[in-house]
């Protein structure tokens, strides 16, 4: 096995942030990812997972059922609106508190790839990202669609507003901001501390991304594990975010956007 390839399969664990080996602070830790994961997307998972227990008890194939995304909120225009908003503001602010988290341990913001330093690079980097994830991820969907795997998901539901298009662009943004940097590196950077292997930190991410994404079916988790695998290897061996949030944010932007425009008008899309 050449180096090259070795160092991407088997990483060796970054000097910071170093193991922490005192007993109260290594329980901190553990109950700090507790309460942030409870209050997050922890919690998501646990809701996915009884979301597909009770599409699985029901008659209807998974394929014949429904999994929108985004939603109207009101029935008032305006309303809808603010609420939407008022999502997007909650995503940002989970990864905000990740963020604010690592920085208040003593981790600066451009050790995990949060800082301004290379904006270009880093946009090129989330373009071909999204590339790499969004064109096969899209054929994994509609094959495990064919074969029962996932629910029909719906990206958008919205009506027809002036402001459909901009808030499912900032729908797009809050999600990969709130993943990206709950469940990439806020939660690896904790488990470096604890001393897990890159390898075993990266699993346990990767599971976690699929988890929150059980509501979608089999096809959602699978699919969504492998998109883990591969933004959090980047990661750890780049040690950039901002190509993992712009990846993800086009990804979805073409989802949400792409369907709302498209749906009822071609005969592929489920």
């Amino acid at each position: 096995m050449s180096g090259t390839l070795r160092s991407w399969l088997v990483p060796a664990r970054p000097p910071e942030p170093p193991s922490v080996v005192d007993p109260a602070e290594r329980r901190a830790i553990v109950i700090e990812l507790l309460v942030v994961f409870t209050v997050t997307l922890g919690l998501s998972a646990v809701q996915s997972l009884l979301s597909l227990i009770d599409a699985l008890l029901r008659p209807e194939p998974l394929a014949a059922q429904n999994a929108a995304i985004n939603v109207s909120r009101a029935d008032l225009g305006m309303l809808d609106l603010l609420q939407q908003l008022t999502n997007v503001l909650r995503l940002c602010a989970w990864g905000a508190l990740g963020a604010l988290l690592l920085w208040r341990g003593g981790m600066a913001l451009w050790r995990i790839g949060l800082d301004r330093s290379r904006p270009w690079r880093d946009a090129a980097g989330g373009a071909g990202l999204a590339a790499l994830i969004g064109v096969p991820g899209l054929a994994f969907y509609l094959t495990a669609h064919s074969l029962g795997l996932s629910l029909t998901v719906q990206p958008s539901t919205l009506d027809e507003a002036w402001w459909r298009a901009p808030v499912l662009v900032l729908s797009a943004f809050g999600n990969s901001f709130a993943e990206e940097v709950l469940v990439v590196a806020y939660l690896i950077t904790r488990l470096r501390q604890l001393g897990w292997s890159e390898n075993r930190s990266l699993w346990f991410a990767a599971v976690l991304r699929g988890g929150y994404h059980l509501y979608q079916g089999f096809g959602g988790f699978l699919g969504n594990v492998v998109m883990g695998l591969v933004y959090g290897r980047v990661w750890q061996r780049t040690n950039r975010l901002w190509p993992l949030v712009v990846g993800h944010a086009l990804i979805d932007v073409v989802a949400f956007v792409g369907y709302a425009a498209l749906r009822g008008r071609v005969g592929w899309l489920p």
